[in-house]
């Protein structure tokens, strides 16, 4: 999309040090990356030129639809959602491998010919995985297993969970013939090296999100969203501004409109705590956030003007607290009328 009046501004530089520093974090295990939701909303195809550019190998989508454009760059991709039927003849054309979540999906992969595949083991989260007993009786046997693998429900907490799981995972050691086994998620990349086992796999962590506080200060924000002004208008004292009268003006002040709303990501938890950013000033967002369109303060800027940009203070671990929506949602709700631009 070209000409819009919405743009990510998007910072190579910070991507590839965020995972050359989760590599780092990682130790002796590779360290791959999750670019499901179109690369947590970046755009999946060019994070992953950049990452595989810099020596990242392992690539992870959540579902089939999401794989053909970047198994197309010649890298390894999983499927996280393993195979149902209907996604039978995508998966035998091996471009990407099923991470096999249950018994069916399975007896599926080993009925197609049982070619190379990840397996999910449910350690405790009791989301998606086969389970331990499962391992035990021999489910398994006769999978050509590249890695095998389970999920952290509390790295991001100083949760007795996080230790139960990675006990009961370093219980499957030599209990398949899997070549690899990965455990830990971003998250889990700062419990330390007991949780990392061959392969990590990072994926807010990648994009600027600080699930941790062992993050702070070591990872880069990657994108930045910017808005144009629609309008200046100057507000009387006493008048409203925005649905609702929400907001009503305190003095008279000068107000841009932004053509920027909750359909675009940008969503109602900011009314009122939101703000813009130009030249090191803070501009507040006034009223409520509508679909469409957000109302600032630009009092302190009075050389700001139609057709001008502002960027959106939308640091993830604070924004986060703003607008009491997750780091995930922040990034992965910034919609298709964002034209996507890479810097650096």
């Amino acid at each position: 999309m070209t000409n819009a009046p919405l743009r990510l501004s998007l910072d190579s530089t910070a991507l590839v040090a965020n995972w050359r520093a989760l590599a780092t974090m990682s130790g002796s295990a590779a360290c791959g990356a999750a670019i499901k939701a179109d690369g947590y909303g970046l755009g999946a195809v060019e994070v992953v030129k950049r990452l595989a550019a810099v020596g990242c190998r392992d690539f992870y989508v959540a579902t089939w639809a999401e794989a053909p454009a970047v198994a197309s760059l010649g890298v390894s991709v999983s499927v996280l959602h393993g195979v149902r039927e209907e996604d039978m003849a995508q998966a035998g054309a091996g471009r990407a491998r099923p991470v096999l979540n249950t018994a069916n999906q399975v007896a599926r992969w080993k009925q197609a010919g049982g070619g190379p595949c990840d397996v999910m083991v449910d350690t405790g989260m009791n989301r998606l995985g086969v389970s331990i007993d499962d391992v035990a009786t021999g489910l398994l046997d006769g999978l050509h297993i590249e890695t095998l693998m389970s999920h952290l429900a509390c790295a991001d907490e100083d949760h007795a969970m996080n230790e139960l799981q990675r006990v009961a995972f370093t219980g499957l050691v030599g209990r398949t013939d899997a070549r690899r086994m990965s455990l830990a998620n971003s998250a889990g990349i700062a419990l330390g090296k007991d949780y990392a086992f061959d392969l990590t796999r990072p994926g807010i962590a990648l994009y600027g999100g600080v699930p941790r506080s062992e993050f702070a200060g070591v990872l880069h924000q990657v994108v930045t969203p910017e808005a144009q002004i629609l309008q200046r208008r100057l507000v009387p004292a006493g008048a409203p501004i925005g649905y609702n009268a929400a907001c009503i003006a305190p003095t008279d002040l000068d107000v841009a409109i932004l053509n920027l709303g909750y359909a675009d990501g940008y969503f109602r938890g900011f009314s009122g705590k939101g703000a813009a950013l130009f030249e090191g000033l803070r501009l507040p967002v006034l009223g409520r956030v509508s679909m469409d369109l957000i109302a600032i303060d630009v009092s302190v800027a009075p050389l700001l003007a139609e057709g001008d940009w502002v960027q959106l203070d939308y640091a993830l671990p604070m924004a986060a607290m703003a607008s009491g929506m997750s780091q995930y949602e922040l990034l992965t709700g910034l919609g298709t009328r964002f034209e996507r631009r890479w810097i650096s």
